[in-house]
């Protein structure tokens, strides 16, 4: 029993946090991985060394190359060289944004949790369902058209159904290098009629965007479908399916095959209907702040509460160096 004066919630409110902040430790992975399991582009990321760590900057600042080098010439013998400066490369920048995720106990909770495995159960269940609320939130925010408060740069923004647009702060209706790519089933890229999209049309509105997205070896490496796409592309390939090797599809996520791509369906991250994304994850990195890498924070104890909060934060934004390479096909 607490003395008097000691206070028997503040004791307990010792052992809570002692005890998120061990439990999180313990589990701080299965966030991440649960992100992963999520999300493809996350996952396609993760997988290719795309997510970049940052110590620090008022913005993300990501170089990208715009224009060749007109410097490149002929010559014979004693010619003289061009020497003049050419600028190559410029630079586009994504705000930091930041989320956060909290663990918040009032005294009550506590008391009727006293006992050492009830308050390991209730604990255990905080953490847990704090993971799932970051996935969840984080592989909605990803697909995101980036308009909501403080949101990410989801997909729908950096690979506009327009094409078009602002992105880092160029923008495309200026420089027309930083446009994505748009197959238009109303208005395909290869001219002709509107195309009603179904399992005997869906390649021909595939190849051209395909096509017009490969530059050599630099391809689309992903392509992550809405339900009903990823539906006719499946029915599509009845008597012709190839899956991914079977560590493309780990965490649950089924895949297929277009060209070298992988082709994932992914109705829980928010992709809206009729949408095709043909990615090239090469140009894009999802960018962190290490210090605020699903970091949690020191205890935040109310003084006008019986209660305690642990918070957990995130910050960072997905950043594009090559829209161009980039892709969407719609209705």
């Amino acid at each position: 029993m607490a003395s008097p004066g000691q206070g028997y919630a503040a004791g307990n409110f010792g052992v809570f946090s002692e005890l998120v902040t061990t439990t999180f430790r313990n589990h701080s992975k299965e966030v991440a991985d649960n992100v992963t399991k999520h999300n493809a582009l996350y996952r396609k990321m993760s997988d290719g060394g795309k997510v970049r760590l940052e110590d620090g900057g008022l913005s993300i600042v990501q170089p990208l190359e715009y224009a060749n080098n007109s410097t490149y010439q002929r010559y014979s013998g004693y010619d003289v060289l061009n020497i003049a400066a050419v600028d190559v490369l410029s630079a586009a920048e994504y705000p930091w944004r930041q989320v956060a995720v909290n663990l918040a106990v009032s005294g009550l909770e506590m008391r009727t949790n006293s006992g050492e495995n009830r308050i390991i159960n209730f604990v255990k269940a905080k953490v847990k369902n704090a993971q799932h609320s970051f996935a969840n939130g984080l592989s909605t925010d990803l697909y995101s058209d980036g308009t909501a408060a403080n949101q990410i740069n989801g997909l729908q923004a950096l690979v506009a159904d327009t094409g078009t647009g602002t992105v880092g702060g160029i923008n495309s209706g200026t420089y027309g290098f930083w446009q994505n790519v748009v197959q238009s089933a109303a208005a395909p890229l290869q001219g002709g009629s509107a195309i009603t999209v179904s399992p005997t049309t869906i390649e021909s509105l595939m190849l051209p965007l395909w096509i017009k997205l490969t530059r050599g070896m630099d391809m689309p490496n992903l392509i992550v479908m809405s339900d009903d796409y990823f539906t006719f592309y499946e029915q599509s390939q009845t008597s012709l399916k190839r899956y991914a090797p079977e560590d493309s599809g780990k965490g649950g996520m089924l895949a297929m095959k277009y060209k070298s791509a992988d082709v994932f369906f992914d109705s829980s991250g928010g992709i809206p209907s009729a949408h095709a994304y043909f990615l090239n994850t090469n140009y894009i990195d999802l960018v962190v702040h290490k210090d605020a890498n699903i970091t949690m924070l020191d205890d935040v104890e109310s003084i006008n509460q019986d209660a305690l909060v642990k918070t957990i934060i995130w910050q960072g934004n997905l950043a594009l160096s090559n829209r161009s390479l980039q892709g969407v096909m719609k209705a």
